[in-house]
């Protein structure tokens, strides 16, 4: 399965600074395929160690953190050699042995030419809670679940997804190449991006079979919020998770602390949402006052809606029907269209994007702002055909932007200022503004 991030591992590979480097992302992503299919396809050699399947692994980081002490006692345990430059050392799950954690810090300063990285389900929420780590001395990648564009790859619809990337000119695709997409597309908003799920797919052709890896990825979940949470966040981690399809479900899908237990507030569950935001589990975006550069300045921080890592585990817990694939528009509208809207947000959040939202006091919202090169863009999301454009109309005749966005099932095609961008393009976006 050819992952986007493969090309960021080759470009860390080649640097000539290069500092160990830290793989993290929400569990099942498939961290640990992509840094064994690396090695294999870039090293003489792997070195694998799992701190989680095998804790037994810490106790060789707890004589000393000096690097060759460290790679000596590794070659002994894992009976391998271990050479600068030929062989890849993977750390894997090394939220569960801090002192390796610590160690990349002397790799970096001492032993530069060992090409090591380390990946972790946990890492977010391991280094937010870490005095004293050295930032500075590792350099962060992100994994997420599978784009749409990874998703045509791994279908081996590599034309198609190629076609796409080569796009340039906004204008409409042949009907045939956009109607081939919607059906693609309406599969990924069932299946999602998770490489389990996209494989059992590919294999079986048997959307029951897919559900039932999205429900053992959800559970596996649960087990983690048991596992590592603080005791006493415990259920609230999970009364805020299990929420989150009823939060999207209603008009307006403003995270309520209220809808999780009546009379909740704010400071009874934030360290709960917290945790999911650092376990990379959620997506956040927040409400913005005014549309101006930073964003980021105008956001209003306590006023959010949220989203799922993926979609398909969204409408694994809200038991969408495989039956909605049949029908385009039950598909777009059911769940008041938040299956497209949580889609968007992961791809936005793919291509590197802060999320923020606007209202208009009730007149109009719209679903994302984003900021690109200096300039801010509007997004509406249409999970229909319709061409109604109330929130865009509202919002252009207030600010008056460059271009505004409206994504949905329709073809691409520049109407005025407003750009329709297919849902299914929404990873072009970035090039075609």
């Amino acid at each position: 399965m050819k992952r986007k991030a493969l090309k960021n591992l080759y470009t860390w590979k080649n640097q000539l600074k290069r500092k160990p480097l830290l793989l993290m992302g929400a569990r099942q992503v498939g961290k640990t395929f992509l840094l064994k299919q690396f090695g294999d396809e870039e090293y003489t050699n792997t070195i694998y160690l799992n701190f989680e399947d095998n804790p037994r692994l810490c106790k060789l980081f707890d004589e000393s953190l000096d690097p060759k002490i460290i790679l000596k006692s590794l070659r002994i345990e894992m009976n391998s050699e271990i050479i600068e430059g030929k062989t890849l050392l993977i750390f894997d799950e090394i939220q569960e042995c801090p002192n390796a954690l610590n160690s990349l810090k002397y790799f970096y300063e001492n032993a530069p030419k060992q090409h090591i990285v380390a990946a972790g389900s946990l890492l977010g929420v391991k280094l937010a809670h870490v005095k004293g780590f050295p930032v500075g001395k590792v350099q962060f990648l992100t994994l997420y679940p599978l784009s749409f564009l990874e998703f045509l790859e791994a279908l081996k619809e590599t034309r198609i997804k190629n076609f796409i990337e080569e796009l340039k000119n906004i204008e409409p695709l042949p009907l045939n190449l956009h109607e081939k997409l919607l059906t693609y597309f309406k599969e990924y908003l069932f299946i999602g991006g998770m490489p389990e799920a996209i494989v059992e797919y590919i294999d079986s052709q048997n959307f029951s079979k897919v559900r039932e890896i999205q429900n053992n990825i959800l559970k596996a979940y649960s087990l983690d919020f048991a596992k590592h949470a603080p005791k006493e966040h415990i259920m609230k981690i999970n009364q805020v998770w299990t929420s989150i399809p009823n939060q999207l479900a209603k008009e307006n899908k403003k995270f309520i602390y209220s809808a999780i237990r009546t009379g909740a507030r704010a400071k009874d569950f934030e360290v709960a949402l917290q945790w999911l935001v650092e376990a990379g589990l959620i997506n956040k975006t927040s409400l913005i006052s005014t549309p101006k550069i930073p964003l980021l300045a105008y956001a209003n921080l306590n006023v959010f809606k949220i989203y799922l890592v993926d979609v398909g585990l969204l409408g694994a817990m809200i038991n969408l029907s495989a039956k909605t694939l049949i029908h385009e528009n039950e598909l777009f509208q059911e769940f008041r269209g938040s299956l497209a809207e949580n889609y968007i947000a992961q791809e936005l959040v793919h291509s590197h994007y802060s999320l923020f939202y606007w209202t208009s006091e009730g007149k109009a919202e719209l679903d994302f702002i984003i900021e690109q090169d200096g300039l801010i863009y509007p997004i509406e999301v249409k999970s229909g055909n319709s061409t109604k454009k109330k929130s865009l109309k509202v919002y252009n005749d207030t600010y008056h932007p460059k271009l505004s966005i409206r994504s949905s099932p329709r073809n691409l095609k520049k109407d005025g200022n407003i750009l329709n961008c297919p849902l299914y393009l929404i990873e072009k976006l970035q090039s075609l503004l």
